[in-house]
């Protein structure tokens, strides 16, 4: 074919010869930036994520000011419930409350050492023990450990245990414990 015949087919058919211009431009187009499109999605996902985030951001903005007082609040709520394993004189003092809330006879009381916090694990707080036997009625030793448990302190119970006269029923029962209060060094 001639570039003449070649110009004529052209001449006839103006719009094909175009429209397959410009998909053969098109195709080496799309074939050239098809690399790139990977990386525009990624930019793309990211940017949808930031502006997920950023709407979440001010959708939640408004009740900042009451979760903040809720929060200030709680903490206030659990420092009141920490003991200091300092001061003795006041943990001391929550034993001997409980005492005379419950009516039961501590028998012996004593604090244990605080053992030192693992390595590597760093933990504001500190359990703070003690050794606790207390004598009294069966009514009374639970009372005792249901306000020991659900009282204005955080406690634990490692280990409980329960003895009594079984021949003589009109002797009080001794509860022995060791306890252990959330405290701060």
């Amino acid at each position: 074919m001639t570039s003449e015949e070649q110009l004529a087919l052209i001449k006839k058919n103006p719009i094909g010869v175009g429209c397959g211009g410009l998909s053969l431009l098109l195709a080496v187009g799309l074939y050239f930036r098809s690399d790139a499109i990977p990386a525009a999605e990624a930019e793309l996902a990211q940017k949808v994520a930031e502006a997920e985030r950023l709407a979440a951001n001010l959708n939640y903005s408004d009740k900042l000011e009451e979760q903040l007082n809720g929060l200030v609040a709680a903490n206030k709520a659990i420092d009141a419930g920490i003991i200091r394993a300092s001061q003795v004189g006041t943990n001391t003092q929550y034993f001997y409350k409980l005492e005379s809330e419950t009516g039961v006879k501590l028998v012996e009381f004593r604090p244990l050492p605080v053992a030192p916090a693992a390595k590597g694990v760093k933990s504001v707080f500190t359990p703070v023990g003690f050794s606790v036997s207390a004598q009294g009625s069966l009514p009374q030793i639970l009372d005792f450990l249901r306000l020991l448990e659900s009282g204005t302190r955080y406690s634990r119970v490692l280990t409980a245990s329960v003895s009594g006269n079984v021949t003589t029923r009109k002797v009080p029962l001794t509860l022995s414990l060791t306890v252990e209060l959330l405290g701060l060094p």
